[in-house]
């Protein structure tokens, strides 16, 4: 099966979604992944498809235009007090435009909140005919994949699944191994990027590697093969925020950059028949 990628939001963070899209067409991704939900940060652009009609219409025209697919979008988050059907406005456009997918990640100690709230925002994405995505992020309160697990493991929604980032993985500590216990079909979707091997001590960091100073694929020291040959073929969106490149590049080039550093690395890198095995190791235990 041929991979394929999607240009992911911070990876050219700021970009209007029709230019990204337009964007994602020239340099050769198959997908976008969007952020209409507004997240009200300090200097965020709104690109709310929701409430900005003429904007949803600049989308929609892309997508078809370009033949470019949405592959999700983001972020649905779990925060003390959030209430889920504020995020529907925004899945209702996803399914819209086709998208297939909600990235959501939790925010709040509180488990039984955030278990509850997180099944709802399941609830609502089912009769759209999207998933929703559950990322354990290392500056979150659901910081692993054990976390993630336990949430998914809970909730018991057969539209709810586990998304990987390659950074996360790698500086959460969490083991490859850990991944062939997890069903094969709540992989859907990785974010794809690297990042020196050395994980830092210092959570101020930690958060600005992950929002600012993400490597291209291959440059850095995380093993993303080893982790890629334990799941399913699925989409890789490439997510590899790194504010100085974007802006010396500029958002269509250092896109291009980025697909092409991961196309690279999988040449370098062909995928193993290590998830294939570890399938069928999981369904002889099961028998």
């Amino acid at each position: 099966m041929a991979k394929q990628f999607s240009l992911a939001y911070l990876t050219v963070l700021g970009c209007p979604p029709d230019e990204m899209i337009e964007i994602a067409a020239r340099t050769g991704y198959d997908f976008v992944s969007l952020r209409p939900i507004y997240m009200g940060l300090p200097g965020e652009p709104n690109y709310s498809l929701a409430d900005n009609k003429e904007l949803m219409q600049k989308t929609k025209r892309a997508l078809s235009d370009t033949g470019i697919k949405l592959l999700d979008i983001e972020l649905a988050r779990i925060y003390d007090g959030v209430d889920p059907k504020r995020y529907l406005p925004s899945m209702e456009a996803a399914a819209e435009l086709g998208g297939r997918h909600v990235l959501s990640s939790i925010w709040t100690d509180d488990r039984n909140f955030a278990v509850e709230r997180f099944a709802e925002l399941c609830d609502l994405a089912k009769p759209l005919g999207l998933t929703v995505e559950l990322e354990f992020v290392p500056i979150a309160s659901v910081s692993t994949l054990a976390g993630v697990l336990d949430v998914l493991h809970t909730v018991k929604r057969d539209n709810a699944g586990v998304m990987l980032d390659m950074h996360h993985f790698h500086r959460s500590g969490d083991k490859v191994e850990d991944l062939d216990a997890i069903p094969r079909e709540w992989f859907r979707f990785f974010h794809l990027c690297d990042a020196p091997v050395e994980i830092p001590t210092a959570k101020e960091e930690m958060t600005r590697i992950l929002r600012e100073a993400r490597l291209y694929v291959g440059e850095g020291g995380i093993d993303i093969a080893s982790v890629v040959n334990r799941i399913p073929e699925i989409p890789y969106s490439i997510e590899l925020p790194n504010t100085k490149r974007s802006q010396e590049l500029g958002y269509e080039e250092f896109a291009r950059r980025c697909l092409e550093s991961a196309k690279a690395y999988f040449e370098k890198h062909p995928r193993t028949n290590q998830e294939s095995l570890s399938t069928n190791k999981k369904k002889l235990i099961e028998v």
